[in-house]
């Protein structure tokens, strides 16, 4: 006659290969929020160049501009270039976020996500995937001082993914500006928007236009030096190429942009 059961041998045999198996695997399923922090902000540095590619913003006289007062309408004509979309990364109210934002002369080019009381019209991009929301991690007094509901939690990388400290180089363009701009072709800069920074504000259609790799690096703990390679398992680069605005995600130790 056949045995059908186990022995208890075979039972702690069993027992032994599974706690194995579970001490091997288990880690490897862990939520990697580093990782995801870094495909998100990725995909919005596209969506920037996609708007900026689809948004022209050049205007050339006054009689094309749909500003309503005199004064905006020969601000925009002078200054379009500086209404570029862009990614902004900011420490603001004691975390790390960032949000696409395109300035306007409604805010004099003041670099700041600007918008209206009632939210008829905003420099903050909607997020596409929840329109009540927009592409904004944290309050700002230009953009929304009484309440939360339109800020997206999932751009305040530190309080969704545990990212406290960002990190900009590269570009090549002599700026340190926290911000990642892209024109009508998806080139990205590496530059100032703000009319009240003249030191470091782009001062004309092709200033500041990056000529080699904007490295952002996004980091657990403090980012160690070289800010364009990946120096230990906290720390994760988002690289961003000169001309074609080329956006690619680093994650192993050792690699650099």
């Amino acid at each position: 006659m056949k045995r059908l059961a186990f022995t208890m041998i075979e039972l702690i045999f069993v027992i032994v290969v599974i706690g194995i198996l579970s001490a091997v695997l288990l880690p490897r399923m862990e939520r990697d929020s580093l990782s995801e922090a870094a495909v998100q902000l990725a995909s919005h540095i596209r969506y920037a160049q996609h708007l900026a590619m689809v948004d022209d913003k050049y205007v050339p006289d006054t009689t094309m501009s749909k500003q309503q007062s005199s004064a905006s309408k020969n601000m925009e004509v002078q200054y379009w270039y500086l209404g570029r979309w862009q990614v902004r990364f900011s420490s603001a109210n004691g975390t790390q976020s960032y949000m696409v934002m395109s300035d306007s002369p409604i805010s004099s080019y003041d670099g700041n996500p600007n918008a209206s009381a009632n939210f008829s019209y905003s420099e903050v991009a909607r997020d596409p995937l929840n329109t009540n929301k927009y592409l904004i991690g944290t309050t700002f007094s230009s953009f929304n001082n009484n309440d939360s509901v339109h800020i997206n939690n999932m751009l305040d990388l530190k309080g969704k993914y545990n990212v406290n400290s960002i990190s900009i180089s590269g570009g090549g363009t002599g700026s340190t500006a926290r911000r990642v701009i892209f024109d009508h072709l998806g080139r990205p800069y590496r530059g100032d928007t703000s009319l009240s920074n003249p030191s470091s504000v782009i001062k004309s259609a092709t200033d500041k236009l990056a000529n080699s790799n904007i490295t952002i690096k996004l980091c657990k703990t403090s980012c160690t030096s070289p800010t364009n390679k990946i120096n230990n398992k906290n720390e994760r680069i988002i690289v961003v190429a000169p001309e074609t605005g080329y956006v690619k995600v680093l994650y192993n130790e050792g690699e650099s942009a």
